[in-house]
């Protein structure tokens, strides 16, 4: 919720996390991200180019300190509040009711994760301080598996020519 235009770099497809909004005694307060982590760049799929552009244009506050996310009235938007806007959007888009706004988060990072980023790229990406969070989005899929042993497949062909040149085994 904390993020402006200036945090956005539309031709390199990155944002900067730097900030993040809390609700303290029904007060917004922008602050430093929890942890050291939690302030970081990251790369955004080019193919999101078309609807980042469409966001901040039709969206965000405009001026490089124009806010991303913003409400009707113009303010940033209260956990209350977005949580009608969550389930119009869900609603719009028919999206199961039963979806949280989180699951966004836990969807992208299950598809960085799939996309075969290690722990620690996943941590950086994620802005986690520690390996246990980023594990969880570390699932197992079928498709993941048949990667896994195609790999496994061309080792194991790589290593048997080596054996076909007469040096056969123990």
């Amino acid at each position: 919720m904390a993020l402006t235009r200036a945090d956005i770099d539309q031709e390199s497809m990155t944002l900067v996390v730097r900030r993040s909004v809390v609700e303290v005694g029904g007060q917004l307060v922008v602050k430093s991200p929890k942890t050291a982590a939690g302030r970081r760049s990251v790369a955004l799929p080019s193919v999101l180019r078309g609807q980042l552009e469409r966001h901040l244009s039709v969206y965000a506050e405009p001026g490089a300190d124009g806010r991303v996310f913003v409400g009707e009235k113009g303010a940033t938007p209260r956990r209350a509040h977005f949580v009608k806007i969550w389930r119009a959007a869900k609603q719009g888009a028919g999206v199961d009711k039963s979806v949280h706004f989180h699951d966004l988060r836990h969807t992208g990072n299950h598809f960085a994760a799939a996309s075969g980023a290690s722990t620690r790229e996943l941590m950086a990406r994620m802005g986690h301080a520690s390996m246990r969070a980023a594990l969880i989005y570390q699932h197992a899929t079928v498709e993941r598996d048949r990667v896994i042993a195609k790999a496994l497949d061309q080792l194991v062909e790589g290593a048997s020519h080596g054996l076909d040149d007469g040096v056969q085994g123990s």
